[in-house]
């Protein structure tokens, strides 16, 4: 059973840096497509970010700039690093990933097949 496993997360004052971990219990190079997807609070699951087996990386507009993703198949890892955080990026943060390749819309409407338990990231004004 494949288990992904985020970190990282809490809580930061508006400005401020966080960065999410996410750990694969299998090699992370099998996978076509690895992403972040958010759920505010109240709100419905929105995609932030994608990377495919290619290298190919989309980002939601309201991240761009702000956020970068990488991934280190080495570790079976995916990051998230955040920068210039906003209150409105309070959310529960989850890692997920497909097996494959990534296309438009899985930041619109993200239906991995596997998903990570979530990482909340608060931040304050």
């Amino acid at each position: 059973q494949v288990q992904l496993v985020e970190s990282g997360g809490g809580s930061v004052q508006a400005g401020g840096s966080l960065r999410l971990s996410c750990v694969a219990s299998e090699y992370t190079g099998r996978y076509g497509c690895m992403g972040w997807v958010r759920q505010p609070p109240g709100k419905e699951r929105e995609g932030v970010v994608t990377i495919d087996h290619d290298g190919r990386i989309q980002y939601a507009d309201f991240v761009k700039g702000r956020f970068t993703i990488s991934q280190d198949n080495a570790k079976n890892s995916l990051y998230l690093q955040m920068n210039s955080l906003k209150p409105e990026d309070t959310a529960m943060y989850y890692c997920a990933a497909d097996p494959w390749l990534c296309n438009s819309d899985d930041l619109l409407r993200p239906t991995f097949r596997y998903w990570g338990q979530g990482t909340q990231v608060t931040v304050s004004s």
